[in-house]
C-alpha cells in the first residue's frame, strides 16, 4: 500500500512477522484459459513462491524536517494509450522495457544476510504558496435536508462457517498470471479491490504501484504510482483472474488514474478503498493518505474523498466536494467501501488506520456527490443531523480495509475486513446493512499468510465459493484466494 516504505504492513506487526512462514503458491495454469489474444499466463513461467521473511534488501526511511512552499494543486493533464499484446501470452510485449539484467548482488547478499540501506525521507511542513489559477471551480451542490426515517436492525445472523480456504493464483508481479511486471511494468502492488464495472466486466484497483528496481517488503523500487486499475471479463475464478487491459500511459506502462502530491506530511499518495457503476458513470471512493510514517501500524489522512470516470475508467476526476475530512486525525469515513442497492448507495467506513469501528451511512443513488443528502445510521435512524461524526458503529472495532457487498444468490450482506486483533481476515454476514451483524469468522490468518492485510471480494462469488484478494507486506502483490462456505 504504501511507497513510503512503511517497515510494517498492520497494527499488532510483532504479531504478523513471527508468523511462521507461508507456502508456496499454486502452480500457474497450464493453458492460456482466455481467447483473447495474448491474455493469461505463460505455461512455460516457472510457479511463483512467496518471499522469505528475511528480506534480500531492507530501506529504512530515516526522515528529515523540510518547509515546502504550497502552490494550489492543478491536477496534471492524463495522457492516455491504447496497447495491443501479441497473440502469444509467452512473448513479452516490450523486451527494450523489462528485459533490463539483473543487478549484480551486494556484498550481504553473496554473505546471505540482509543488505540494509538507509534512505533519507523529507518530512515536509507546507505553507500556503503562490501559483497559476487553477481556473474556475464549479459550484457546490445545493444543500439538501434529508428526513430522519427509522431503521431497525434486522435478526443476527450466525457466524459463517468456513470448511476451506485455498490459495488460487498469484495475479500481480513476476511469474504471475497476467505477468505484469512484462505487460504493464507492475512488478510490485497490492489491494486488488474489485466490482461490476459493467455486464460481463470487472475492474480492479490497486494501490501503490512500483515497477523498475522493486524489492519487497513493501512498494519499494522506481517507477512509483499511488494506484493503477486493471479491467477482466475471466468468468472462471477456479484458476485466477487474468486482465485483458490496464490502463495505460505509454508502451506497456499502467498509467495512475488518481494522481497525488508524493509529499510525505502533504499528500504521499491516493490509496483506492472501493468502486462501483451507476449507469455510464464509474466511481471510486479513495483516501489521500497524508503519511504513513506516525505510530506503528497506523496513517493519517486528509480526507476520504469520491472520484468518478465518464469514460469507462480511462481518466478520473476528484469532486471537490465530495469528501470527508479527517477532524483532528479522528473522523470516520476515511477508508470506506460503497454499495450500490435499491433506491440508495450504502457507505461503510472508519477512520484512519486499522484500528478502528466501522460506520453506515446512505444516500440516493443519485447525490452520490453531495454530502448534504447523506444520511448516517444513528441509535436505529437514518438521519443527517450532526452528520458522519454521529453514526453509530455497525461493527465493533478493530477492523481495517473494508470490502462489503449484496449476494443477491443468498439475499445476505457481507463483509471482509483485516482483525488486527485476530490477525486475520474476517468474513461476517448480515440480513440488512446496519446489521445486526454476525461473529467474524477468519478466512485466512497470519499462520498461514504472515504480514497479511486486505480481504477484498469479487463480486462474482457465487454459491459456497467466495473469492477475494490478500496482500503481504513480504511479497508486495496480490494473490486470489478461495473460501468454502458451510451449509
Amino acid at each position: 500500500m504504501s511507497k513510503a516504505r512503511q517497515l510494517l504492513a498492520a497494527a499488532g506487526a510483532a504479531v504478523l512477522c513471527s508468523a511462521v512462514d507461508p507456502v508456496a503458491v499454486a502452480a500457474p495454469k497450464s493453458e492460456p484459459a482466455r481467447v483473447i489474444p495474448g491474455v493469461g499466463p505463460c505455461a512455460s513461467d516457472p510457479a511463483p513462491v512467496h518471499e522469505d521473511l528475511v528480506p534480500e534488501t531492507l530501506e529504512v526511511p530515516i526522515p528529515y524536517p523540510v518547509v515546502t512552499v504550497l502552490p494550489p494543486r492543478i491536477e496534471p493533464e492524463p495522457v492516455r494509450t491504447r496497447m495491443e499484446l501479441p497473440l502469444d501470452p509467452c512473448v513479452n510485449p516490450c523486451p527494450d522495457l523489462t528485459d533490463t539484467p539483473e543487478p549484480p548482488p551486494s556484498l550481504a547478499n553473496r554473505l546471505g544476510i540482509p543488505e540494509f540501506l538507509l534512505r533519507p525521507q523529507p518530512f515536509h511542513f507546507g505553507v500556503p504558496g503562490p501559483g497559476p489559477d487553477p481556473g474556475p471551480v464549479p459550484p457546490p451542490p445545493p444543500r439538501v435536508d434529508p428526513p430522519t426515517e427509522p431503521a431497525p436492525q434486522a435478526g443476527a445472523r450466525s457466524a459463517p462457517r468456513i470448511t476451506e480456504v485455498a490459495e488460487v493464483a498469484k495475479l500481480t508481479g513476476a511469474r504471475s498470471v497476467n505477468r505484469t511486471d512484462k505487460r504493464w511494468q507492475v512488478e510490485g502492488t497490492d489491494l486488488g479491490i474489485m466490482w461490476e464495472s459493467a455486464p460481463g466486466e470487472i475492474i480492479t484497483a490497486f494501490g501503490d504501484s512500483v515497477g523498475r528496481g522493486f524489492h519487497p517488503p513493501g512498494g519499494m523500487g522506481g517507477d512509483w504510482r499511488s494506484n493503477v486499475l486493471a479491467f477482466s471479463t475471466d468468468r472462471e475464478l477456479s484458476d485466477g483472474i487474468t486482465y485483458d487491459a490496464m490502463v495505460t500511459d505509454d508502451r506497456c506502462h499502467a498509467a495512475e488514474v488518481l494522481s497525488s502530491r508524493k509529499l510525505d506530511n502533504v499528500e504521499i499518495t491516493t490509496i483506492p478503498t472501493s468502486g462501483f457503476a451507476l449507469g455510464e458513470r464509474q466511481y471510486m471512493s479513495y483516501m489521500s493518505i497524508r503519511t504513513w510514517n506516525s505510530l506503528p501500524g497506523t496513517f493519517f489522512t486528509n480526507y476520504g474523498g469520491i472520484a468518478y470516470s465518464d469514460d469507462h475508467g480511462q481518466t478520473w476526476t476528484k469532486d471537490p466536494y465530495a469528501r470527508w475530512d479527517n477532524i483532528f486525525g479522528l473522523a470516520n469515513f476515511q477508508v470506506s467501501a460503497m454499495v450500490p442497492h435499491g433506491e440508495h448507495v450504502y457507505l461503510f467506513g472508519t477512520p484512519n488506520t486499522r484500528l478502528g469501528a466501522v460506520g453506515l451511512a446512505r444516500v440516493p443513488r443519485d447525490q452520490v456527490l453531495n454530502t448534504s443528502a447523506y444520511q448516517y445510521w444513528t441509535d436505529g435512524n437514518w438521519s443527517a443531523v450532526g452528520g458522519f461524526a454521529r453514526a453509530t458503529p455497525i461493527v465493533d472495532a478493530p477492523a481495517g480495509e473494508l470490502s462489503v457487498r449484496y449476494d443477491a444468490e443468498r439475499a445476505v450482506w457481507q463483509m471482509s475486513y483485516l482483525d488486527t486483533a485476530q490477525a486475520a481476515i474476517v468474513v461476517r454476514e448480515a440480513n440488512s446493512p446496519q446489521g445486526v451483524w454476525s461473529g467474524g469468522t477468519p478466512t485466512v490468518t497470519v499462520a498461514e499468510h504472515a504480514e497479511l492485510y486486505g480481504g477484498f471480494i469479487h463480486p462474482w462469488s457465487s454459491g459456497r465459493d467466495l473469492y477475494f484478494t490478500i496482500s503481504t507486506w513480504s511479497d508486495y502483490n496480490v494473490y486470489l484466494m478461495r473460501a468454502t462456505l458451510g451449509d
